[in-house]
């Protein structure tokens, strides 16, 4: 089974494309354009809500901190004469600026089951970053598939981080194997679903004598995929053979 392993540098070069990217897309729509992939959100509120990550980000990711910070806002406020597109770009600055000089081996608090290491937050802000800039295209009919290696490695997020950390879309209990495989990455994931659990595998691992619950497979590029993960598309864009009722077990967001 492959594996990107992916670089502090790695996430700040996908953020130094898909952040100007997510900027043009923005300044091409009204602020009050609906984002067809995040319900109930315009332009102006994804604009805001991807600002806010920033500045919350910044606040901790370099204080050599592990406990957890005030929560995030959904969205950033807004000072007085300037517009979501302004605060978004200053977010973004401060926060690459940091990301810079940040030694990812660093102690810094995140959310997940893995070492509490400031190199957990280039990957997330990246991957954030990627997912909201397509959504930014969508809204205005122009949307780009995330970069293969880089969606790739958002899978694995997804994979290692999201869905052991419990943050799946909706509760429930599944039970089986679950082979995805990213045709443009060289990449594919095996992982169990046990209940609310779930663990990634190697190959030589999954055929073991107590597997013996439904499997699906699903093949398609590593863009589609993490979209699918996210619930920006249907699993349906993808090739998807066996039990389909698994797949409601790993979406996140």
């Amino acid at each position: 089974m492959s594996r990107l392993h992916g670089t502090k540098d790695f996430w700040i070069g996908a953020l130094r494309t898909e952040g100007p990217a997510f900027a043009a897309a923005v300044a091409e729509a009204p602020p009050e354009t609906p984002v067809l992939s995040c319900p109930g959100w315009t332009v102006a509120d994804l604009t805001l809500h991807l600002a806010a990550f920033y500045r919350w980000v910044h606040s901790f990711a370099g204080s050599g901190a592990t406990t957890a910070p005030p929560k995030r806002p959904d969205l950033a406020e807004l000072d007085p004469g300037s517009t979501p597109s302004q605060v978004w770009q200053h977010e973004f600055d401060q926060l690459m600026t940091l990301f810079d000089g940040l030694d990812p081996e660093a102690p810094a608090w995140n959310w997940a089951p893995q070492p509490k290491k400031a190199g957990f937050w280039p990957r997330r802000a990246a991957h954030e970053t990627a997912v909201h800039r397509w959504d930014a295209q969508l809204a205005i009919a122009a949307g780009e598939p995330v970069e293969a290696k880089l969606a790739a490695d958002g899978v694995s997020e997804v994979l290692d981080t999201w869905l052991p950390s419990g943050r799946r879309r909706t509760r429930g209990q599944w039970h089986g194997v679950v082979h995805l495989s990213a045709v443009d990455a060289a990449q594919e994931w095996y992982l169990r679903l046990r209940g609310e659990g779930v663990a990634l595998l190697d190959t030589a691992t999954i055929f073991d004598h107590d597997d013996h619950h439904a499997r699906v497979q699903v093949s398609g590029t590593a863009s589609d995929l993490l979209l699918a993960l996210w619930g920006r598309v249907s699993f349906d864009t993808l090739d998807v053979l066996g039990d389909r009722t698994l797949l409601d077990g790993l979406r996140t967001g």
